[in-house]
């Protein structure tokens, strides 16, 4: 009987957790290293956009899902007081990344998967059958501030909802527990400052959405779940050689709501190649460059697309003209979900 070769992943993200799991249903052994403990709260839409069974199928992610809310309609909120609301082609998975992480977690150990915690692998170290899952790259020049936490007793006044302000955007889903995920992205600014719990709504009355603000400042904030990342880059990572996956590879502006499937695609389309390469079919290097044309076509389009919506969310002037282009009817957002996702 030949022995396979074991698959290394750097990085216990959703990329990463994922492809343990599938290469263990293949049979290939494989350890994650994770530099942190589970479970955590994360900053993320905690929105699952454009996930299909194609990548559910050999990823075993079925069960980890089972009982996500299925959300089917995003009410857009502009910062003139206009509102869009967007029928999904279809359903939203809705969960938190707390009860994701740790299924995923439970999921990978029992397929036999070895998991590591509390351990930083060298960047520098790079070898063959070791995949970088290591997440969001950290840019320094970069503006973008992600805030988010749990909120209680919130009323939604719709399935999802997304708001635009003049220097930010926020979005809104119900997760698990009776609990209203709240997750923004905003330009950085050194006039706003507050506590680990009260700084998300610090930015949200800065950037024009103090009505917001108020609404969450009238039920119970979740203070365990409050969670911040300054330095967030978007677009493709760096081309070196090495197999990266999720947000390593490329990272899409959040509003799409498409990073987490992105992070779960890549993953599947990635598991073929390593599975071959585990089995001494082919070359790492092979191994390397046919997974990543596969990400390249998948993923190029969308993040291009992205890239270009992305700096009309941020100005009022340029909402306003979304604003309008969604009353008169001639904004197409069947059209821009389908280049997306």
């Amino acid at each position: 009987m030949t022995t396979l070769r074991e698959i290394e992943i750097v990085g216990g993200g959703l990329a990463g957790l994922a492809l343990g799991l599938g290469l263990r249903r293949a049979g290939v052994p494989a350890t994650v290293y994770e530099a942190g403990q589970y479970p955590r709260h994360r900053v993320c839409g905690e929105f699952i956009a454009g996930l299909d069974e194609a990548t559910v199928t050999p990823l075993g992610l079925a069960p980890a899902l089972a009982d996500a809310a299925r959300l089917r309609e995003v009410t857009w909120y502009f910062s003139n007081g206009a509102t869009q609301r967007q029928h999904l082609p279809a359903p939203a998975l809705a969960l938190s990344r707390y009860a994701l992480d740790a299924r995923l977690v439970d999921a990978f150990t029992a397929a036999g998967g070895r998991l590591v915690t509390g351990t930083r692998v060298d960047p520098d170290d790079a070898r063959e059958g070791r995949v970088w899952t290591v997440g969001r790259r950290r840019a320094v020049a970069a503006p973008w501030l992600g805030l988010k936490l749990h909120a209680r007793g919130l009323r939604l006044t719709g399935e999802l909802e997304l708001h635009l302000g003049d220097g930010g955007y926020i979005g809104l889903c119900p997760v698990e527990d009776g609990r209203v995920n709240v997750c923004g992205l905003f330009r950085q600014r050194p006039d706003v400052t507050g506590q680990r719990g009260t700084i998300l709504l610090a930015y949200l009355r800065a950037v024009g959405l103090g009505a917001l603000a108020g609404r969450l400042a009238a039920v119970e904030i979740c203070d365990e779940s409050c969670s911040a990342v300054a330095g967030v880059g978007f677009g493709r990572g760096p081309s070196d050689g090495q197999l990266r996956l999720g947000d390593a590879w490329a990272m899409i502006p959040p509003f799409t709501g498409n990073g987490m499937a992105m992070a779960f695609q890549g993953a599947a389309h990635a598991l073929g190649p390593l599975v071959a390469w585990a089995h001494g079919e082919t070359t790492w290097a092979d191994t390397v460059r046919t997974a990543d044309a596969a990400l390249r076509k998948i993923f190029t389009r969308r993040l291009a697309v992205a890239s270009a919506l992305h700096p009309f969310l941020f100005s009022s002037k340029h909402q306003r003209w979304l604003a309008a282009a969604a009353r008169a009817r001639i904004l197409p957002m069947r059209a821009l979900y389908h280049l997306l996702h």
